[in-house]
């Protein structure tokens, strides 16, 4: 039969009798003669409190050291999460064996708090899959080559589990969370959205770099690149609902050669509010400014998203980029201290009362006016537009974040979106 990862978030994780409900699941899977790989997370708010205790010591401290001991911290969610479900499984009478990343090993880079896979040994997992065993396997961790414990960022359990499913050539691995699959926008915005019956890896690794929380973005990527079939499908379904009717349920993320013909122009609106925008005025408009600025935040790990320099005049230009929330500090003092000086710039400005709203979908490759309809609608909202960015299959602007509700719910019924499954 089919090697299947399982992977379940924390609210499936949330407390003793849904991590009962999952073993029953699991188990299910398991005695229909499937070959069983579960990638858990920690117990839903686990982590939260996890982190709260390590700021409560160290409120201001953000060195590599204070970095390693979070991950140390962090990486303990998991364990717990992953010996329950071992319990509950040995209780439903299946075998099964729990690992955490180091044991398996997981192999990462030293970035705490964002480490990136290296590589995974799959021959531990192999001889107990082989022996008849159900693995369980930690998420968001994994162990550099100094033997220290490292942790994925947040949202890490969706990458480790599509790269174990890669890894090990799984074919397909599932994504169990508290939704039941993609939707056009969060319903909790639009009550009109819909699920996507399918989406294409292109459209997925977009909507969850723009804010989707669906998907972690490293997922999505590793699916991409390792053509690992993905499905993400909600876990408060009945856990006895029969395997085929389940399999195919929620959505499925695939290859754009294997989508309808007829797929729809956008498919979804995405928006995130955790972004921060950064400016630096009267910068010299001169070659290699861009790096000056840019370089240092890189070095610094700091993530730049939309980029926009404009017409230079009298040999001044203005820069802007947009970091998220959490690096928004950061980020700002390290202009302060460093690239002021280093570039000349006059002055800086920043605003963290910002967000992004973008529209995705694979058909605006084919169709052209997309962008201008989107831009039609929001200033028939009255709403002004920051940013903008562009790809050939997203439009994206930045916008005033008291604005976001209103720009997506319109964008949702300018597109058509709410007219049945996509």
């Amino acid at each position: 039969m089919a090697l299947i990862v399982h992977k379940y978030g924390g609210t499936s994780m949330g407390s003793t009798d849904r991590i009962r409900e999952v073993a029953r699941r699991v188990a299910k899977w398991s005695r229909a003669g499937h070959r069983m790989i579960v990638v858990p997370s920690a117990m839903s708010g686990e982590t939260n409190r996890l982190l709260a205790l390590a700021k409560e010591l160290a409120p201001a401290s953000s060195t590599p050291q204070t970095e390693r001991e979070r991950d140390m911290i962090a990486a303990t969610g998991e364990q717990v999460s992953v010996g329950l479900l071992a319990l509950a499984l040995q209780a439903e009478g299946v075998p099964a064996v729990s690992y955490a990343g180091w044991q398996v090993p997981i192999r990462t880079d030293s970035a705490y708090t964002k480490a990136r896979i290296e590589s995974i040994d799959d021959t531990k997992v192999r001889a107990d899959l082989d022996d008849g065993r159900v693995v369980i396997i930690t998420g968001f961790q994994g162990i550099d080559a100094q033997g220290n414990i490292t942790t994925l960022g947040r949202g890490g359990s969706d990458t480790s589990a599509v790269a174990v499913a890669a890894a090990m050539n799984a074919d397909e691995c599932l994504i169990f969370t508290d939704v039941d699959g993609v939707y056009t926008t969060d319903p909790r915005i639009v009550p009109e959205a819909r699920r996507l019956h399918t989406v294409s890896f292109e459209e997925m690794l977009e909507m969850a770099s723009l804010g989707s929380k669906v998907l972690q973005i490293r997922a999505v990527e590793f699916a991409g690149k390792y053509r690992v079939p993905l499905r993400v499908l909600s876990s408060f379904t009945p856990a006895d609902i029969p395997i085929d009717e389940e399999a195919c349920s929620g959505t499925l993320i695939t290859f754009e050669e294997k989508l309808n013909m007829e797929q729809a122009v956008v498919s979804g609106i995405a928006f995130n509010r955790d972004e921060a925008k950064i400016s630096l005025i009267g910068v010299p408009d001169r070659p290699g400014i861009a790096f000056q600025i840019l370089g240092p935040v890189a070095d610094a790990n700091i993530d730049v998203d939309v980029i926009i320099q404009n017409i230079s005049h009298e040999g001044k230009t203005d820069f802007s980029f947009t970091v998220h929330l959490n690096d928004y500090a950061k980020a700002m003092e390290l202009l302060r201290s460093k690239v002021l000086p280093l570039t000349g710039a006059e002055r800086m400005a920043g605003d963290d009362k910002i967000c992004k709203v973008s529209i995705v979908g694979i058909g605006m490759r084919s169709h052209v006016g997309v962008a201008s309809k989107m831009f039609r609608t929001l200033s028939e909202e009255g709403i002004n537009i920051q940013m903008i960015s562009t790809s050939e299959i997203k439009t994206s602007v930045v916008i005033d974040e008291k604005y976001m509700e209103l720009a997506v719910r319109a964008l949702h019924k300018a597109f058509d979106l709410e007219q049945g499954l996509i």
